[in-house]
């Protein structure tokens, strides 16, 4: 990461300096592309989803249906507290006035990215919502045609051509385009490569970000009931992802381990892309571990915190309700990672790198800000009055204890 910091830092001074101008030459050096507008024009937008594949039209709107059903009931509404006659906290649930939400290119073409970013922000009540997915050679400098479909399907009109660290600097700083203005957010989120990462954690504080997301990880905890061949289809399609992707098995069961160990290598020559995959299975970040038995599997997989995990145990829910730390949790054969990648309806953007024992990944929630509310009345303010000048002595700042003093004076009360 530190490499990456350095490499990024350039950058994003680059794009606060000079702005558009910075923009358009990091996509040719990088993406070897740069529209004509950064901005994709609403009629580029609008040719993009009438050519979209019938049927991935009608995946895609499936995906964000069910989609919106789970996000809608991560709403929040207002609470009041009474601590006394007159006194009461109130914590209101504001969303966030702008966000930037980034969609990677790279290896694959990524339209879930763009429903499970756009989403909780439209649920949550986010007024202002940009996205931005590197520019594409193939499709006239703009991002590929799939990304501007969803977009469109989500009704997200201001969509830009700008990808890597140079994206995240363009929407914490702004930038003018012509006559297009892109105003800074106040938060980020999507997942993106290490550069990405580098420049949200460059630039946080500047911006709000999600998380610093690290290469895709599965953990798979399972016994002797599980099937060699769902285990092995379900690890290979995470190391599909990226060379350093991580598959994980957590085994009581030595015949498992060694029957999915020959299905791996068998599936995964078939496949398209057998060359990354064989190199992610192949790397150390990816493993068969033999525990003695699924209480220990418990403990590693806690430990690992991942932030994919799969429990193909013969009492798999009574098992996943002992997990403590993962991403997301996939309980039993018929509920595999991929699933949750497109159409469970949960959210796919996830803690990575152990981050999910402490993290969570991606909801309506992080689109929003709890604010308190104060509202005490003379006699409310007196009930505790006492003690507030207390604790203000007690920490040696008696402006504190005067601010609530001055209330019960002649002065005060002039």
């Amino acid at each position: 990461m530190e490499t990456a910091l350095h490499a990024v830092e350039p950058i994003a001074h680059a794009v606060r300096e000079r702005g558009s101008a910075a923009l358009r030459d990091f996509a040719q050096q990088y993406d070897g592309a740069c529209p004509e507008h950064l901005r994709v024009p609403a009629a580029v937008l609008t040719q993009a989803l009438a050519g979209l594949d019938p049927d991935v039209r009608d995946a895609l709107r499936v995906s964000i249906e069910r989609a919106r059903r789970v996000h809608a009931d991560q709403s929040r509404s207002a609470t009041v507290t009474e601590l006394s006659p007159g006194g009461t906290v109130t914590e209101r649930w504001i969303p966030v006035d702008r966000v930037g939400l980034y969609v990677p290119g790279g290896r694959a073409v990524y339209p879930s990215s763009v429903v499970m970013n756009v989403v909780p922000a439209q649920i949550a009540g986010v007024g202002s919502i940009a996205v931005a997915s590197p520019p594409q050679r193939d499709n006239h400098g703009y991002p590929h045609p799939t990304i501007l479909a969803a977009c469109a399907l989500l009704g997200v009109e201001e969509v830009y051509a700008m990808g890597g660290a140079q994206a995240i600097a363009g929407f914490a700083y702004g930038f003018t385009d012509g006559s297009d203005v892109c105003e800074p957010v106040s938060l980020v989120t999507g997942p993106g490569n290490i550069y990405v990462a580098a420049a949200k954690r460059l630039l946080k504080g500047v911006i709000g970000i999600d998380a610093e997301a690290g290469p895709t990880e599965i953990a798979v905890l399972a016994d002797a009931t599980a099937s060699p061949e769902f285990v092995a289809a379900d690890l290979i399609s995470q190391a599909e992802h990226d060379p350093l992707a991580a598959a994980v098995l957590v085994t009581d069961s030595p015949d498992l381990a060694e029957r999915v160990a020959e299905a791996v290598v068998r599936r995964a020559a078939a496949t398209k892309h057998s060359e990354r995959i064989s190199v992610a299975l192949g790397g150390e970040q990816s493993a068969i571990v033999l525990v003695d038995d699924i209480a220990h599997g418990l403990d590693v997989v806690n430990a690992y915190a991942a932030e994919h995990l799969e429990i193909l145990t013969a009492d798999a829910q009574a098992v996943a309700g002992r997990v403590r730390n993962a991403g997301a949790i996939f309980i039993g054969a018929y509920a595999p990672v991929s699933l949750g990648d497109y159409a469970a309806g949960s959210n796919h953007v996830l803690p990575t790198g152990g981050c999910a024992c402490h993290s969570s990944g991606l909801s309506v929630q992080s689109f929003l800000r709890g604010v308190h509310v104060i509202d005490y009345t003379r006699e409310a303010l007196a009930e505790v009055a006492a003690q507030v000048v207390t604790l203000a002595e007690a920490e040696d700042l008696p402006a504190h204890g005067e601010a609530v003093s001055v209330r019960f004076t002649a002065v005060g009360e002039r």
